[in-house]
C-alpha cells in the first residue's frame, strides 16, 4: 500500500510516474490480489473455463458443418461431376432490398437430358455419362427375403471401373448384375429376374454379369448388390424420365482436371454446378448436406444461445469477483491510488486469469464436441465417412471470448469504485447500494417491456414464426433479470421472506440478510434462473410437441391396417390391396417432405413441411384430418393441395387461394388450397396427390398402405418378405421410434446448457458464501451456535432455490405458451415427474452451494475456547 500512496504523492509534486511505472505498480497489485485471494479467482476461473468450453465446442461443431465434405467413393474415376443447385431460391422484396431467401431441397434437384448433351459438347470433353442411382430389391421369389440392391445405369461403368465378365450391355429389359446381386438372385445370363420398382415389379432379362475394379469403390451407403440398366431406362424406372442425379465428365486426352472444369462451367452456366475434389462427394451422398444444414444449426443456432449464456454467466461472476473487493478498492482510493490505477490493476488480473481458464476449457471442449458428433453418427444423422473438423479458429475464439468477457466484465464492475471519491471511497464500501444505476434500470424495464410485446406477438403467431418470437421473448427476460437482478431479488426477499419471519430465529435472520444483501442475493439467484428457463423451454418444448404429435397420430389414423416395408412400397400396391377380399379402403402414402412460403411482409424464407402424397380413393376411410374449412375430395384434381392450419396461417393462404410450393426436388408449383386440417402435425402439414409427388423424388416408393377392412395375412403379401401389418396403435408407437433423433438432441441441448448453468450456478453460491466468512465468524462471536448459523444459511439456500425457479419457470411459461400454441395449437405439456425433477434441481442447487461452503466456512471461524 505504501507504494501506491508515495506514487501517488509522487504525482502531485512531479506530474505522475513514467507509464512503464504505473504499469509495473497496478502489475504487482494484480499478482497480490491472486496471492492472496486465491480462493475468489478459483470462481472466476471455474466460469471462464466453462464459457471456454462451451463455445469451443459449438464453434467445433459449427466449423465442421461449413467445412463438410467427405472424399468421393463412386466418383472418384470422375475429375469433374455436374450436379443442379441443391437449394431451392426465392426472391424476397423488390429493387434495392430484393434478397435471396434459399433453403436445401429436402430430396434432390436433378438435371434434364438437354443439359447432358451440352456438357458433352464443350471442349476438352471426352465423355458426360449420366447417372441415376436408386434402391430396388429383388422380388421375394427372386431371392433370399427380396434381396436389396442399388439400381444405376450402365453408363456409370465407364467411371467406376466396373466391367463385364459375361454377357453384354443391358438393352431396354435387360439388366446387368454383379457379382453379389447375381449370387443373391441365383441368376446366370439369360435367366430373367423379377425386380420390384417404384412402380411395381418387373421382369428383367439378365443380359449380363459384371464385375467392379480390381480396388472398387463401395457405393456409399448402398445396397449389397448392384443392378445396371440402361442410361434411359434407369431414369424411367427411378420415375424421372429424362432427368439424372449427376452427370460424370470424363476428360479428352492430354486434357488437365482443370482446364476441364473450366470448360464445363462455361458450358452449363447458371443451370447447374460443376464439382471437383471433394465437392464430387456431396454430390455422390446428399446425406452431407443435411448433415451441414444439422451441425451449422447446432454450433450457430444453439451455439449461439449456449455461447451467449456461457459468456453472460462467466461475465456475471467476473463482475461479482470484482464487487467483492469493492473493501479494497476503497481503501487504495483512500490511501490514494488512482481510477487509472484500479481498472488497470483488474484489467490486469483478467490478462492473468482468463487465457489460463480458456486453455483449460479447450480440451473439455473438444470433447464435449467429440462426443456429441460421436452419437450423431451412431444414430446416422451425419454421414460415417464425415470426419470432424478441428483447427485453430474455434479454439482461438473461445480463448478470446474468456478473454473479452473477463475485461468487459472487469472494467464494467470496477468503473464505480474507480471513479468514486477518496473520501467517500470507504464510506460506501461499507453499505451497499439501494438502487441500481439510472442507465442500468431503463435498460432492464426496456428489455421487460420488450419481452412482453415479443411475448405477445408470439402468441398471435403461428409455427416457426412463434417459435423465432418466443426464442427473443426468452432472450428479453434474460437481459431483464441480469439489468434489474437487485431490484427483483429484493422483491424476492420481501415476498419469499414472509413466512421466513413467522420462523425461528434462524429463519427470521435469513429474511433480515437477504433484503439487507440484495445484490449478492441476486447474483446467486441468476445463475438458478438462467439453468431453469433455458433447460425448462428445450426440455418441455419437446415433450408438449411429443404429446401433440402422438395425440394426432392417435386419433388421426383410423386404418384397421397400417402395411410397411424397409424399402418401401411399390405404387401399385394400394390397387392389389384394394381387390383383396373385405377390403373397404386402401390408400398409398409417399411420405417425403416441400418447403413452403412463409412468412408476412418483406420478411418471407422457405419452411420445411412434411408432406403425404395419397392414392387409391377413400382417404376419409383411413386418415382422419380434422379438417377446418374445404373438403378433401378434391385432392384428385391436378393443382390442388391441403395444408395444414397452422402452416396455412403461417403462408398467409386460405381455402381458395394458391400458394407456391417447392416439391421435394425444388420443382416450384402454384396449388390451389382445396381444405386446412387440424392434425398436420401427426399425420403430414401438406396432403396433396400422389402424382405430384412421384416423379419429384429419388424413388416413389409409398411409404405406408392404409386400408380399412380385409385380413392382415393377405395384405402382409403385398410388398414380399419382409413386409410388416400392424394396426394403429402399432403404427403410432413405431412412429414415436423414429422421433428419437428429436428427443434426444433436445435433451442432450437441455443437458448440456442446464448442465453449464447449474455448475455456474453452484460456483457462484460458493463464491457468495466464501466471502461471508467474516460475517458468519461474527455471528458465532456474538453468541450464535452452529446450528443456527447453519440453519440460516439453509433457509438462505432455499430462498436463492425457490426464487430461480419460480422467475426462471415464469419466463419459460413466457416462452413455451406462444411457442406451443403457435406449433401445436394447444398448451405445452409439462410431466409431473419432470417438473418435480427441475424443483428438485433448483432448491438442490440453492442448498448444496450454499450449505457446503458454509460449513467450511464455520470450521475455520469458530470461535477459540
Amino acid at each position: 500500500m505504501s507504494a501506491v500512496h508515495g506514487q501517488n504523492g509522487t504525482a502531485g509534486a512531479g506530474g505522475g510516474l513514467p507509464r512503464a511505472g504505473v504499469r509495473a505498480r497496478t502489475n504487482g497489485l494484480a499478482r497480490a490480489a491472486l496471492r492472496f485471494r486465491p480462493g475468489g479467482f478459483a470462481g472466476t476461473f471455474v466460469a471462464l473455463m466453462m464459457a471456454a468450453l462451451i463455445v469451443s465446442a459449438c464453434g467445433i461443431l459449427l466449423e465442421t458443418g461449413v467445412r463438410a465434405s467427405v472424399p468421393p467413393e463412386r466418383y472418384a474415376g470422375a475429375p469433374v461431376v455436374v450436379a443442379a443447385d441443391q437449394r431451392a431460391h426465392m426472391t424476397v422484396g423488390s429493387g434495392d432490398g430484393a434478397y435471396d431467401a434459399s433453403e436445401q431441397v429436402p430430396d434432390r434437384a436433378r438435371i434434364k437430358a438437354d443439359l447432358v448433351e451440352r456438357v458433352a459438347a464443350a471442349q476438352g470433353v471426352g465423355a458426360a455419362v449420366p447417372d441415376v442411382t436408386f434402391p430396388t430389391r429383388l422380388a421375394a421369389e427372386g431371392g433370399p427375403e427380396g434381396a436389396a440392391l442399388t439400381a444405376q445405369g450402365w453408363g456409370s461403368h465407364a467411371f467406376t471401373g466396373t466391367a463385364l465378365t459375361a454377357g453384354s450391355a443391358p438393352g431396354p429389359d435387360e439388366v446387368v448384375l454383379d457379382r453379389a446381386a447375381a449370387r443373391a438372385a441365383g441368376a446366370d445370363v439369360g435367366d430373367t429376374v423379377t425386380l420390384v420398382l417404384p412402380a411395381g415389379e418387373r421382369e428383367f432379362r439378365v443380359s449380363g454379369l459384371a464385375a467392379p475394379a480390381a480396388d472398387p469403390p463401395a457405393a456409399r451407403g448402398g445396397a449389397g448388390g448392384g443392378a445396371y440398366l440402361a442410361d434411359d431406362a434407369a431414369a424411367r424406372a427411378a420415375g424421372h424420365p429424362g432427368r439424372f442425379d449427376a452427370v460424370a465428365v470424363l476428360p479428352a486426352e492430354g486434357v488437365g482436371a482443370g482446364q476441364l472444369a473450366d470448360a464445363v462451367r462455361g458450358a452449363v452456366g447458371e443451370r447447374a454446378e460443376a464439382h471437383t475434389g471433394d465437392g464430387r462427394g456431396g454430390v455422390e451422398d446428399p446425406g452431407v448436406a443435411a448433415a451441414e444444414e444439422l451441425l451449422t444449426g447446432l454450433g450457430g443456432s444453439f451455439g449461439g444461445i449456449a455461447a451467449t449464456v456461457a459468456v453472460f454467466t462467466a461475465a456475471g461472476t467476473v463482475a461479482l469477483s470484482v464487487a467483492q473487493r469493492k473493501r479494497e478498492f476503497a481503501l487504495l482510493r483512500a490511501i490514494g491510488a488512482t481510477p487509472r490505477q484500479i481498472r488497470r490493476s483488474v484489467a490486469a488480473e483478467a490478462l492473468l486469469v482468463a487465457p489460463v481458464a480458456g486453455l483449460a476449457g479447450l480440451l473439455p471442449g473438444i470433447g464435449l464436441a467429440s462426443w456429441w458428433f460421436g452419437q450423431l453418427k451412431d444414430r446416422d444423422a451425419v454421414p460415417a465417412a464425415l470426419d470432424l473438423h478441428i483447427s485453430a479458429i474455434p479454439l482461438a475464439s473461445a480463448v478470446g471470448t474468456a478473454l473479452l468477457s473477463a475485461l468487459v466484465a472487469g472494467w464494467a464492475a470496477s468503473r464505480r469504485p474507480a471513479k468514486t471519491k477518496p473520501g467517500q471511497a470507504l464510506t460506501e464500501a461499507s453499505v451497499e447500494r439501494l438502487r441500481p444505476g439510472v442507465v442500468r434500470t431503463v435498460l432492464g424495464v426496456g428489455a421487460a417491456v420488450g419481452g412482453a410485446v415479443l411475448s405477445g406477438v408470439a402468441a398471435r403467431s403461428a409455427g416457426d414464426d412463434a417459435a423465432e418470437a418466443a426464442l427473443g421473448v426468452v432472450m428479453l427476460f434474460m437481459l431483464a433479470v441480469a439489468l434489474l437482478g437487485p431490484l427483483i431479488a429484493r422483491l424476492a426477499a420481501g415476498l419469499f421472506g414472509l413466512p421466513l419471519r413467522a420462523g425461528d430465529a434462524s429463519a427470521e435472520l435469513a429474511a433480515a440478510n437477504s433484503r439487507t444483501n440484495a445484490r449478492r442475493l441476486a447474483s446467486a439467484i441468476t445463475p438458478i434462473v438462467l439453468a431453469t428457463a433455458f433447460a425448462s423451454v428445450l426440455v418441455f418444448m419437446h415433450t408438449s410437441e411429443d404429446r401433440a404429435t402422438a395425440t394426432q397420430q392417435r386419433d388421426g389414423v383410423t386404418a384397421d391396417h397400417v402395411v410397411t416395408h424397409p424399402g418401401g412400397l411399390p405404387a401399385d400396391a394400394a390397387e392389389r390391396a384394394a381387390r383383396q377380399p373385405g377390403v373397404d379402403a386402401a390408400v398409398g402414402v409417399l411420405r417425403t417432405q416441400v418447403l413452403v412460403p412463409v412468412g408476412g411482409g418483406g420478411d418471407r424464407w422457405l419452411q420445411g413441411a412434411t408432406a403425404q402424397g395419397v392414392s387409391g380413393g377413400g382417404l376419409a376411410r383411413v386418415q382422419d384430418l380434422d379438417v377446418r374449412d374445404g373438403a378433401l375430395d378434391r385432392l384428385h384434381e391436378p393443382g390442388t393441395v391441403a395444408l395444414d392450419e397452422n402452416l396455412a396461417r403461417s403462408a398467409g393462404v386460405g381455402v381458395g387461394e394458391r400458394v407456391e410450393l417447392r416439391l421435394p426436388d425444388g420443382t416450384p408449383v402454384k396449388a390451389e388450397v382445396a381444405a386446412t386440417y387440424g392434425r398436420g402435425l401427426g399425420l403430414a402439414q401438406v396432403t396433396l396427390d400422389r402424382a405430384a409427388l412421384e416423379g419429384h423424388v429419388t424413388a416413389a416408393y409409398d411409404t405406408d398402405l392404409l386400408v380399412s377392412g380385409g385380413g392382415a395375412d393377405s395384405l402382409g403379401a403385398l410388398g414380399g418378405a419382409g413386409t410388416a401389418v400392424t394396426d394403429a396403435a402399432g403404427y403410432a408407437q413405431q412412429q414415436d421410434v423414429d422421433r428419437s433423433l428429436n428427443r434426444w438432441a433436445n435433451f442432450t441441448m437441455a443437458g448440456v446448457l442446464g448442465g453449464f448453468a447449474a455448475i455456474a450456478a453452484v460456483n457462484t453460491l460458493v463464491m457468495t458464501v466464501l466471502d461471508r466468512r467474516r460475517e458468519l465468524g461474527m455471528l458465532r462471536l456474538i453468541g450464535s451456535t452452529r446450528r443456527q448459523v447453519l440453519g440460516m444459511i439453509r433457509w438462505e439456500g432455499l430462498l436463492v432455490g425457490v426464487a430461480g425457479l419460480v422467475l426462471g419457470g415464469a419466463i419459460a411459461a413466457a416462452t413455451l405458451v406462444p411457442m406451443v400454441r403457435g406449433i401445436t395449437g394447444g398448451d405445452p405439456y409439462l410431466p409431473p415427474l419432470t417438473v418435480a425433477a427441475f424443483g428438485l434441481g433448483a432448491v438442490g442447487l440453492g442448498l448444496l452451494g450454499t450449505v457446503l461452503p458454509a460449513r467450511a466456512a464455520l470450521r475455520r471461524t469458530e470461535p477459540a475456547g
